[in-house]
């Protein structure tokens, strides 16, 4: 088993929906979620893919095809969450077998080996008055104090395609530095298809800075944009 180092205290939180968006009630705050902020912030370019694939696919079956693959990540999270914290799960449904061997795929190659401690898993994250959301895993990987994140996919990814994936782990990686002092530099997406491909993003470095300054650009963009909507 990877060890543990509980060194640590990640906060309790409550999830709840304010105008149909994801915030996290933290003490006092309501914060708004990571990723509402990065779909609020959406550029048109990503927005009018996203309509395209909808008129393409149709509308009923592309809601479809998104709940499907949500209900499939939400059963893939929870098995490797169960690896981590050495506790057994099931789900013998073809949904729930088909994401369990996903699971298993991140964790032979992603994680048995490879991550050194673990801080916490599904844990809460937020930088106060600004933004919270729940990253998978935080700890050591390969060496380094990291931010990871578990994806599935209905098909493989090119890098390009994930820059929201990146600024979603600088946003966690920024709120872990600012509330416990660390200085998380790195980040890794561990993902695999339903058809069970395997890969493997790491963002670090320069090229993870240039990530936190960009979530800081689409923090204020979303401020800025709300100040607007409630000021008509």
């Amino acid at each position: 088993m990877i060890k543990w180092n509980k060194k640590f205290e990640y906060p309790k939180s409550i999830r709840s929906l304010i105008n149909d968006e994801r915030h996290y009630d933290i003490g006092e705050e309501k914060l708004p979620s990571v990723t509402t902020i990065l779909q609020a912030t959406q550029s048109d370019h990503k927005k009018a893919i996203l309509e395209n694939w909808k008129k393409k696919v149709g509308e009923d079956n592309a809601e479809h095809i998104k709940n499907t693959a949500a209900n499939r990540g939400s059963i893939m999270h929870r098995i490797i969450e169960c690896y981590l914290l050495d506790r057994r799960h099931a789900d013998l449904t073809d949904l729930g077998m088909q994401a369990g061997v996903m699971a298993q795929t991140i964790i032979d190659e992603g994680l048995e080996g490879r991550m050194d401690e673990i801080w916490g898993t599904e844990i809460t994250l937020y930088y106060p008055n600004l933004y919270a959301g729940a990253s998978d895993l935080a700890g050591i990987y390969e060496g380094r104090e990291s931010i990871m994140d578990f994806k599935q996919s209905n098909k493989p990814k090119k890098r390009e395609w994930i820059d929201d994936y990146f600024t979603q782990l600088a946003a966690y990686a920024t709120a872990h530095n600012h509330i416990y002092g660390t200085k998380i530099q790195s980040g890794t997406i561990l993902m695999c298809t339903k058809d069970n491909y395997f890969q493997e993003f790491t963002v670090s470095g320069q090229q993870f800075q240039r990530f936190m300054w960009n979530w800081f650009r689409r923090v204020d963009q979303y401020y800025s944009n709300l100040g607007k909507n409630e000021s008509k």
